[in-house]
């Protein structure tokens, strides 16, 4: 997937606030399904809902442990943050230079 797109989908499944706290919670350590709609305060069927999305842009991954293949066990994956750091680094640097070269105009430098 283009890194526009990959981008994209990652800052609209961190638009909404549940998902959000779901990133939160899974910043301190992996959690359960169930325990992360308990403490979000949601339906199974609505916190399911976010995790695919959440899953599908890349930020979250399931995992089964080995004696319970019916437990999913969710836990954040580094590379789509990665990503998007990189934007805001660029993003920031062009109006780091975009402001800077609107001072040397105004001090009549420029």
């Amino acid at each position: 997937m283009p890194s526009t797109a990959r981008l994209d989908e990652t800052l609209a499944a961190l638009a909404d606030p549940h998902r959000r706290q779901v990133v939160e919670l899974l910043r301190k350590r992996p959690h359960r399904a169930g325990e992360l709609a308990q403490a979000a305060g949601l339906t199974a069927p609505a916190m399911s809902r976010h995790l695919r999305t959440l899953r599908r842009c890349g930020l979250v991954e399931e995992t089964s442990p080995e004696f319970d293949a019916r437990v999913r066990v969710y836990q954040l994956r580094p590379e789509p943050v990665v990503h998007l750091l990189r934007w805001l680094e660029e993003t920031e640097r062009m109006w780091s230079e975009q402001l800077t070269a609107f001072k040397a105009h105004l001090e009549g430098r420029g």
